[in-house]
């Protein structure tokens, strides 16, 4: 067997306490070291790689984790080695840790029923590592050189102030070791505390300015729903970030480990699934996006003037496993844009005010005229994608694996690529844009609605295919304007947008409802009919909560509602397999009656969007 040092972290087995920009991943008996996504995190830095809590005399055996907050958890042992001899354990540990935006607390609470008092020495061992984010990933974190005077723990930028009242501190083999001495009464308790507070003076996002700008969401007689958007509007609170300059203007961050940070696509539809529960995280998520909207034709960053971006980092991104290498602040996106036409779209419909729009309006003019102008890249009629670096994303939709794309025989489609739900997106961002100009008094609403409606003409006369499975829209167009012919969920984000007459939206329904796209916990990514499916594959056969929720969406608009609801409460049957906390994706195997669902391991969790389709769920099933 070929020899693989370097792989990515699994993710599915470890506990994750957070605060965005920061976050604690640990072993469920609270341990931190023994798996390489292990740390505490702030923005793109990993600042500590491990830590080891050790009682003098005695194992600590793990009985317990408790989390009901996204930014707590408690992990309970018990201290056997210190008890008496009955067989009712009489000593316990309860490690609390929490985390705060640049903080991150354990208060460590030792409790005795024991008839005499307890002495305890309790040293916590502290291993400060500093990789960058990107390395982790990618399963080479070697860590880096780091200082310490005593209080500061320093890499570059990066620091983190220890702070452990009454502990002997110290520096010993490349950790750094706290130690108390104390005793725990008979039948009494003591607790100690330690904190960390985290520094990078070079993150371009922070945490963002409180808000209570929340409304309720009708729940379903399911007690269930109740408990998703309970879980839900938790992690989104946890993932709320902003730009510095801009403290009050939140959006969500994609999701954690690997994405704190603000991500075009991710952020709009995170706001867009989510806007019955929050319609302010809409509108300053569209502020954000507007100011960082692009200006020139720049191919080192796939920037083209009104295109909306998709990634921002402090630095730039390399991932070498994956042969990418991104400028700190990223275009290769082809939807966002027209996405973010779409969401504006919708918080006017949900009380965006006319300040607020008008304010708007020239990054709907520019984001608009970056799909009639920019948006086809390679002259296909079609708002297409290709990356002109070599190292940029070879893929620019939302299903960005190298082989997210492929033809029902497996091949790999050649590039550039025109993909179906982005005609769609567009389509609507077009005709909703015009009705906003209208309203606001703006010219140039007709000459959108006459390209929008040639776009439906000629996408009808190029995407729909047929095959043994159906009649559908294929999920692109190749370099040579053939249409990719396998079965995906690219079709459930063409309903509801326009771009499909009423029979058309039924007939995908009705595909994304049957057995070879239907898992039982959702959409499938790709039919079980086409030869690259498999159910562990990234973009190839996997379920996505968010695609799913986003076929839901549309189904509803388009009045479907039928198949919406039947398709929801395979969304609530996930949801309560993974104690509602949906991951960024899950196995697409079939649903075993008595089983559950079955996980990705290196999904991330919680994921803006996965979180943000309880809401939408919850809509379907009211």
């Amino acid at each position: 067997m070929t020899d693989r040092p370097h792989l990515q972290p699994l993710l599915d087995q470890a506990v994750i306490t957070l605060d965005a920009p920061t976050q604690v991943w640990s072993a469920r008996d609270g341990r931190m070291g023994t798996s390489p996504i292990h740390g505490v995190y702030h923005g793109d830095v990993r600042h500590i790689a491990a830590i080891d809590l050790a009682v003098r005399g005695t194992a600590a055996e793990s009985i317990g984790c408790s989390s009901a907050t996204p930014d707590r958890v408690v992990f309970t042992d018990l201290l056997r080695g210190l008890d008496d001899d009955g067989a009712d354990p009489k000593v316990r540990l309860d490690r609390e840790r929490t985390v705060e935006a640049g903080r991150f607390t354990e208060s460590i609470r030792f409790a005795s029923h024991l008839e005499s008092e307890v002495p305890l020495e309790i040293t916590v061992r502290v291993r400060p590592d500093f990789s960058p984010m990107q390395v982790v990933k990618a399963g080479m974190d070697d860590g880096v050189d780091w200082s310490w005077d005593g209080r500061v723990c320093r890499a570059g930028d990066a620091s983190f102030t220890l702070s452990a009242p009454d502990a002997e501190v110290s520096e010993d083999g490349g950790e750094i070791v706290l130690v108390w001495r104390t005793t725990v009464p008979a039948r009494g308790a003591v607790e100690l505390d330690w904190s960390a507070d985290l520094d990078d003076p070079t993150l371009v996002v922070t945490s963002p300015a409180p808000s209570s700008t929340t409304q309720p969401v009708a729940s379903a007689s399911d007690p269930r729903v109740g408990r998703w958007l309970d879980r839900a509007a938790a992690d989104l609170a946890a993932l709320r970030l902003a730009l510095p300059e801009h403290p009050d203007d939140a959006f969500y961050a994609a999701g954690a480990p690997w994405f704190f940070t603000l991500f075009g696509r991710d952020s709009l539809w995170a706001a867009r699934l989510a806007l019955a529960a929050d319609p302010a995280v809409a509108a300053s998520t569209l502020r954000v996006l507007s100011r960082l909207q692009g200006t020139v034709v720049d191919a080192a960053t796939a920037q083209a003037p009104g295109k909306i971006a998709h990634e921002l980092r402090s630095g730039a991104l390399s991932l070498p496993n994956e042969g990418v290498h991104l400028p700190p602040l990223y275009y290769g996106t082809v939807d966002a844009t027209p996405l973010w036409v779409c969401l504006l779209a919708d918080a006017r419909d949900a009380g965006l005010s006319d300040g607020e729009l008008r304010e708007l309006l020239p990054a709907l003019r520019a984001a608009l005229e970056w799909m009639v102008v920019h948006g086809d890249a390679s002259g296909s009629g079609f708002i297409d994608y290709r990356d002109e670096t070599g190292h940029g994303l070879a893929n620019q939709g939302w299903k960005d694996s190298g082989d997210s794309i492929q033809w029902r025989d497996g091949r790999l489609a050649e590039g550039p690529i025109a993909l179906s739900e982005v005609q769609g997106y567009a389509y609507e961002a077009a005709i909703r844009g015009a009705a906003l100009l209208d309203e606001m008094g703006e010219s140039g609403g007709d000459q959108l609605r006459t390209w929008a409606a040639d776009l439906r003409s000629r996408f009808r006369a190029a995407y729909w295919v047929t095959t043994d499975e159906g009649r559908y829209p294929a999920i692109a167009l190749d370099a040579h304007g053939a249409p990719v012919d396998t079965l995906t969920s690219n079709i459930g984000h063409l309903i509801g947008t326009g771009i499909l007459d009423a029979d058309e939206e039924r007939a995908c329904a009705d595909l994304l409802t049957g057995e070879s796209m239907s898992s039982g916990y959702g959409i499938r990514t790709m039919s079980t009919g086409a030869a690259g499916y498999w159910p562990l594959s990234y973009h190839g056969g996997s379920v996505w909560a968010h695609d799913t929720a986003i076929a839901v969406h549309g189904m509803l608009r388009a009045g479907l509602t039928e198949p919406a609801r039947r398709v929801a409460e395979q969304l609530i049957d996930l949801a309560e397999g993974f104690e509602y906390r949906v991951p960024e994706l899950h196995s697409g195997e079939p649903r075993v009656i008595g089983g559950s669902p079955v996980p990705y391991p290196a999904a991330c969790r919680p994921q803006a969007w996965s979180a943000a389709a309880a809401v939408v769920t919850a809509e379907a099933l009211r």
